[in-house]
């Protein structure tokens, strides 16, 4: 068990290494990354390409980058919006990493882009459990998805900046409760905003884009709880204060213990990985290949803006 906690906490300190100078080289040319994560399904898609359509309207130079296990749906649709964008096909990986990141911007991202948008692969696991380089980090919920997801996944909630709840065109219909939904997620990460969106209906458009613009001028950031507690590297069990769970990477947190790592610091949370995953096999970049250079854990393709024609890359 040790072995295995130092094998994933080495892969880690690897990722945070490079998520520390990808932030850097970023921000030295006026690039703000906003990390989007959330649950198959959650909407974040059509929020996305509903705020890239509201930038390219205000003249302001974005990009997005859409990660899956399959498929390049997601970079045709965010296509429409005329902005710069380009899929990265994971090859069964259940996350972004930052070396990944850094790979696939290399060449690609206009020299001119304000934001970039990194719209995860969708779960509420694994991705949590790496900082990407990120300045704004947002995890996204539906109304359809259940008032209690923030303490069924406690570190994707814990760690976030902002909190997003889509689709509110029809909470009433699916009895959502709102507040409930609140003091859930503050429960897990006090202090953190949460804002309501529809896609659909139109509520809170622009204001994903107005949040980010607003940290890469230099606003004030969300600063989670769980991001200042220290960490504890060797395994137990709690059976208080919420379900048994490991202190290692691979584990996702109960509310009020804190990750290894707090994203937006160049450190990467704890992770989990799903069963039969090998991170050697699966993922070289995270093991030791730094950005610009090839690895075979995905394939990236650059979609035109306007024709939406996929190229690879």
């Amino acid at each position: 068990m040790c072995r295995v906690v130092d094998l994933k906490q080495a892969v880690l300190a690897k990722n945070d290494s490079v998520a520390h100078t990808l932030r850097a080289e970023l921000g030295a040319r006026g690039t703000t990354v906003v990390n989007l994560l959330s649950s198959p399904g959650s909407g974040k898609t059509a929020l996305l390409e509903r705020e890239l359509g509201l930038a390219r309207e205000r003249g302001v130079p974005v990009a997005a980058l859409t990660a899956d296990l399959a498929t390049e749906n997601d970079a045709l649709r965010l296509a429409r919006s005329g902005v710069p964008v380009k899929q990265v096909l994971t090859d069964g990986l259940c996350h972004l990493e930052a070396a990944m990141l850094g790979r696939h911007l290399d060449g690609w991202m206009p020299e001119d882009t304000r934001l970039l948008f990194v719209e995860n692969v969708g779960n509420l696991v694994c991705p949590a459990s790496y900082d990407l380089g990120e300045s704004l980090r947002v995890v996204l919920a539906s109304v359809t998805e259940g008032e209690d997801k923030p303490l069924k996944y406690p570190t994707a909630f814990g760690l976030a900046q902002l909190v997003v709840v889509t689709k509110t065109d029809i909470a009433q219909a699916v009895e959502f409760d709102e507040a409930a939904f609140r003091a859930h997620v503050q429960q897990v990460n006090p202090g953190v905003e949460v804002v309501l969106t529809s896609a659909r209906g139109g509520e809170g458009a622009g204001i994903l884009l107005d949040r980010a613009l607003a940290v890469g001028d230099g606003g004030p950031v969300h600063t989670p709880v769980m991001s200042r507690q220290p960490h504890t590297h060797h395994h137990h069990d709690h059976h208080t204060g919420g379900p048994a769970h490991d202190h290692a990477p691979g584990h996702d947190h109960a509310p009020g213990h804190a990750p290894h790592h707090a994203p937006g610091a160049g450190h990467g949370p704890g992770h989990e990985h799903g069963p039969g995953h090998d991170h050697d096999r699966d993922h070289g970049p995270g093991a030791g290949t730094g950005p610009g250079h090839p690895g075979p854990s995905s394939v990236s393709r650059a979609v035109h803006p306007h024709s939406g024609v996929v190229q690879p890359r």
